[in-house]
């Protein structure tokens, strides 16, 4: 597994009962794979390397549960929604015994260049998704029916998928379609570059938001603006966004918070920039804040202020 993903830990307190099973295909062209794997007892799998964690890791259990933990918070998963572990990101995943789950796994050079493709231009900072897959609803759900649709049909026979010509193509779709069905932090980019034009009601929402963000909103107030039903507003926002409006407002703030600690360093109170954002429980700002960016607005202010003086 170290060899198809990169360095990690294996642990478990019983290993005696250890059951490891690993059925998967290899594509040729980008060495994506597809399988399903299990370990037949409670195991953790721990990412002590992030730097040479060399492939982005995507499994949903068809059976059983597992709990990624990823700074400080834990993430269950079952078969009801996935979770991704990306390359350059401390993590450790906790596996039920009884879990069989469905794997893939994409290099991270072939998913960096299918994404500089996309965007036309090199990568200034590592793709990194939202940890939680749905695999029910969304665009996200049929990513995952995609992959078990192609696992199935390379168990029942696999002459097709030795073709390179063939699963090449394979391969691009399910890459793109990762980065394009998974918010990620290209995802606002990718739009634009794309074209995706929103609806209009949803574009009077957004801006609304935008322009109101430092007020204390309700999610009454976005539904006025936008002029159409609460369900049609959830809709559009997870259609287009994969947020409700409220987890939107938040994450909005959440980004205006981070670039004015960038743009402002030591000249500003993190709590007063953040409670000029609407965030009043700076607890709970400070563990959102560190849930969407991976670390605390502190290391943020201080990470900065020390590339600032290098750069002096």
């Amino acid at each position: 597994m170290s060899g198809i993903c990169g360095p990690h830990r294996l642990e478990t307190a019983t290993p005696e009962r250890i059951r490891f099973h690993h059925t998967a295909n290899v594509f040729k062209s980008m060495a994506t794979t597809l399988g399903t794997i299990e370990y037949g007892t409670d195991v953790t799998v721990d990412i002590e390397d992030a730097e040479h964690f060399s492939s982005y890791s995507l499994s949903l259990p068809l059976v059983g549960e597992q709990e990624l933990s990823k700074n400080g918070t834990l993430l269950k998963s079952n078969r009801d929604q996935g979770v991704i572990i990306s390359p350059n990101e401390s993590q450790m995943l906790a596996i039920s015994g009884d879990c069989r789950k469905i794997q893939v796994v994409i290099t991270r050079a072939a998913m960096s260049e299918s994404l500089e493709g996309m965007l036309q231009r090199p990568l200034d900072t590592p793709l990194r998704f939202e940890s939680v897959m749905d695999a029910v609803d969304g665009a996200s759900a049929s990513w995952w029916r995609m992959a078990r649709y192609f696992i199935a049909e390379l168990e029942r026979c696999s002459a097709l998928f030795e073709q390179v010509v063939f699963t090449r193509d394979i391969e691009s779709s399910l890459i793109k379609g990762l980065i394009l069905a998974q918010p990620n932090n290209y995802s606002d980019e990718l739009r634009d570059v794309l074209g995706v034009k929103l609806p209009h009601y949803l574009i009077r929402a957004k801006q609304y938001i935008h322009d109101n963000a430092r007020e204390a909103l309700h999610l009454e107030d976005i539904e006025a603006a936008a002029g159409v039903s609460r369900f049609k507003l959830f809709e559009a926002f997870r259609k287009y966004f994969a947020l409700s409006p409220m987890a939107y407002l938040k994450k909005y703030r959440l980004n205006a918070v981070r670039q004015q600690i960038l743009e402002h360093g030591l000249a500003r109170n993190i709590s007063e920039i953040a409670m000029g954002w609407g965030f009043t429980h700076m607890g709970r700002f400070s563990a959102e804040y560190r849930k969407l960016f991976g670390e605390s607005p502190s290391t943020t202010l201080q990470r900065n202020e020390a590339r600032r003086m290098r750069g002096f």
